[in-house]
């Protein structure tokens, strides 16, 4: 397939910097995420990779060429967007196969790549409706489709599952991550949810402010997080960062996750029950504190408790972060 590689890949639109020398190196093979929040440059990364947006200095490499000059339809790529795309007057069959026709490939080519890329999303059933005559979930699974019959170097989504509900969404994104175990592809996945990035990328990019704050595989984003940024962004509940002085401990702010906060009858910090999520696999209970705010405490199963009640909470020593007054990850 292909590898991508930014070299200090910045852009800005007039005297406003949005991407601001980003390095990054994707394998061949490699599914990577880029996740942040909104206004993060996430989405305008990924447009430059495509060709959709220029870059303003830095190079932009795929397997190795640098495309930085080179039109979206010379760089070998496939882009799935979060609106579908797809032209209303054709039907599944010819908006899947419309690019490889236009790119001149025989009509008992394009016909097999549709035929091969609508067995593996389940829609051979579907080849002769429009897309009005389908789901949200289906008309996604029609635009990677599409994507896959170019059979391109590198694939390119962007927030693909934003328009549809919650069941679909873990249903959609089961089908992409077994798609990419299927195809063995390159893919670059952008999204604002950081479950999606954990549960599909080999690694994850968390972009900060047209910076990257951090790169690493799920759970080493997890468990070490570089700074209060990232510790906050990934898991949800998210973290709890508690004032380090009032406990006594080093640096400017403790971090800690929900699932390591213990409620007891004796602990280091005094709270009131503020809310109780019932999840049935787990409960969230919101405590409020005096000079640490509003903390999460995830416990696993059922748990009953009276808002107003008051309780004690332990953080376990072995599981804390710590800050300093940057934010910065203190070893």
């Amino acid at each position: 397939m292909g590898s991508l590689t930014l070299s200090n890949v910045t852009k800005s639109f007039g005297k406003t910097e949005v991407i601001k020398g980003v390095d990054l190196e994707v394998q061949d093979g490699e599914f990577c995420v880029f996740v942040g929040p909104s206004g993060c440059g996430k989405s305008t990364l990924l447009r430059m990779i495509a060709g959709l947006e220029d870059v303003t200095s830095g190079d932009v490499m795929i397997d190795g060429k640098r495309v930085n000059l080179l039109p979206p339809s010379k760089r070998e790529i496939a882009m799935v967007f979060q609106s579908y795309a797809l032209y209303p007057h054709l039907n599944v069959r010819d908006n899947m196969g419309l690019a490889m026709k236009r790119a001149g490939a025989s009509k008992a080519e394009v016909t097999q790549a549709v035929i091969n890329s609508a067995q593996m999303l389940s829609l051979e059933t579907l080849l002769d409706r429009r897309p009005a005559e389908l789901s949200g979930g289906q008309r996604q699974r029609v635009a990677i489709g599409r994507a896959i019959v170019r059979r391109p170097k590198l694939f390119l989504f962007d927030e693909p599952l934003s328009n549809l509900d919650a069941a679909l969404r873990v249903a959609t994104r089961i089908e992409i991550a077994r798609l990419h175990y299927e195809l063995g592809a390159t893919m670059v996945y952008v999204t604002h949810d950081q479950v999606e990035a954990m549960t599909l990328a080999d690694r994850i990019v968390v972009l900060n402010a047209g910076k990257v704050a951090q790169v690493g595989r799920p759970m080493e984003l997890y468990n070490d997080p570089a700074n209060t940024f990232v510790a906050g962004f990934i898991g949800s509940p998210q973290m709890n960062f508690l004032k380090a002085g009032a406990l006594g401990l080093q640096g400017e702010t403790v971090g800690i996750r929900p699932e390591h906060l213990v409620i007891g009858d004796s602990g280091e910090i005094d709270g009131t029950i503020s809310h109780v999520e019932h999840l049935g696999g787990e409960t969230n209970v919101y405590v409020k504190t005096g000079p640490h705010g509003l903390l999460t405490v995830r416990l696993f199963g059922e748990h009953d408790f009276d808002i107003d009640a008051g309780v004690k909470i332990s953080p376990d020593p072995a599981r804390r972060f710590h800050f300093d007054a940057e934010g910065q990850r203190m070893r």
